[in-house]
């Protein structure tokens, strides 16, 4: 019960302390992306990939903006990998997407990538041409935020409460953002199916 209790006391506090300003920097530049028709590519590895691909489908469905992640084809990513080595798969995969200027990366990640400690090297590699190329960059991290809050346009931080917790916090807050960024009014397009049903009081009787 201590660590439940703690747990939930420590998810209460992060989301408290973060930093709005950026939110809502992420939330002009999705607004730009869209308004200029320009992409969104979602970058993660690990239990940030499979965040990358729910959040795909609501940037689409939700926000009408379009959205894909490298991650959600695996012949493609395994055949990358395989061929050609694990740090340039999502730079190669950006290649062949034709990223450019009035597109944008979004990266989900712990550490943000780091190319020293070899860490995420694929992020960092992915990051270095999205800025050769122009494209907006934005971030979802955690610790110090890594090469993603160096180059970033945007980065919304993770506080770390605790090194035991810092992994579960960064991907749960991953969705959190996402979430809060398709469902603000000036992103979302698409009524959500849930809030579209009307809630009808109870029969008693």
């Amino acid at each position: 019960m201590d660590y439940i209790k703690k747990y939930l006391e420590q998810t209460s506090k992060i989301a408290s302390m973060l930093d709005q300003n950026e939110i809502n920097k992420a939330i002009n530049i999705l607004k730009s992306i869209r308004e200029n028709k320009g992409r969104l590519f979602i970058l993660g590895v690990g239990g940030s990939a499979g965040n990358a691909s729910h959040a795909v489908n609501d940037f689409r469905k939700i926000a009408g903006i379009e959205t894909y992640t490298p991650t959600d084809n695996v012949s493609e990513l395994t055949a990358r990998v395989n061929d050609d080595g694990w740090d340039s798969v999502f730079r190669n995969w950006l290649r062949v997407s034709n990223l450019n200027s009035k597109d944008a990366i979004l990266v989900f990640s712990v550490g943000g990538g780091n190319i020293e400690k070899n860490i995420s090297v694929n992020l960092v590699q992915a990051l270095k041409l999205s800025k050769e190329v122009g494209a907006k960059i934005m971030g979802i991290v955690s610790r110090d935020g890594g090469y993603t809050k160096e180059v970033a346009d945007c980065c919304i931080l993770i506080p770390v409460m605790t090194a035991e917790t810092v992994t579960p916090h960064a991907e749960e807050f991953q969705a959190i953002v996402w979430h809060l960024l398709v469902s603000h009014p000036d992103i979302q397009m698409n009524e959500m199916k849930w809030e579209s049903v009307k809630v009808t009081a109870k029969s008693h009787g």
